[in-house]
């Protein structure tokens, strides 16, 4: 079976097709920018666009930057505040003429990675963290997500974690990867504090890069780069889609 996955982003709204019996992407993935400021009426068309890219009526998963529940959104740090209360799910179906799903970007990174990547088979608790615009999370006990954790709005250093360790704050500051490395380090550190998990999983953008900064990790549990990298969430969509 293959079912449309579209990752929305602060950065850039992504989709490409998924096989769900492998996890691969089976076309080309079609990505534009995120409107700048992140308004629903800003980014509707762009979400339209890159949904009509890919010729179809079936199902389509769509991932979104923040907590999702029902398919309603219920906080949106990385963009407008607007979002908020938007029933996303119905919006998006009137939309694209087709039936949506709307989960947690990082949840369906994670639900990918669980399935199909670094994270296959594994027991135990399970933490996945996605530097980008911001940091994404997502938490699995003996492979069952625990959805919405927003983990990277834990306050460190009396602010949220993502304002000293998401790769935006990385960019905008011109750090080496070293230094951003090490602000990784004493996030995860404290994740692993709270948590005490068996496995870490790193992905965003900043997975391919995993040979910069990872050595600066040092923490107990055993941690990957995402397999799947920065395709996680189209995949996990799609996932999400078909179980809907």
């Amino acid at each position: 079976m293959t079912i449309l996955g579209i990752d929305i982003g602060g950065s850039g709204i992504k989709g490409a097709p998924v096989d769900l019996d492998s996890g691969a992407l089976t076309a080309e993935r079609f990505r534009l920018e995120t409107p700048k400021g992140g308004a629903p009426e800003d980014m509707y068309p762009v979400l339209a666009e890159v949904a009509s890219h890919f010729p179809g009526d079936g199902p389509i998963g769509v991932t979104f930057p923040g907590v999702v529940v029902r398919g309603v959104i219920k906080t949106a740090a990385n963009l407008d505040k607007s979002w908020i209360g938007v029933d996303a799910e119905t919006v998006f179906t009137e939309l694209t003429h087709r039936p949506v799903t709307v989960l947690n970007d990082a949840d369906a990174a994670g639900v990918a990675e669980m399935s199909f990547g670094a994270g296959q088979g594994r027991k135990g608790t399970v933490l996945l963290f996605t530097f980008g615009t911001g940091i994404g999370s997502a938490m699995f006990r003996d492979g069952d997500l625990i959805p919405n954790t927003e983990l990277g709005h834990v306050e460190l250093h009396g602010k949220d974690a993502e304002l000293r360790a998401s790769d935006r704050i990385r960019e905008e500051n011109e750090m080496s990867w070293s230094k951003w490395g090490s602000r990784v380090n004493e996030y995860l550190t404290h994740m692993e504090m709270l948590f005490s998990p068996d496995l870490v999983i790193v992905g965003g953008g900043v997975s391919k890069k995993a040979d910069k900064w990872l050595d600066e990790v040092s923490i107990n549990a055993e941690i990957v780069p995402a397999s799947l990298q920065n395709n996680a969430g189209i995949v996990g969509a799609a996932m999400a889609a078909a179980k809907a």
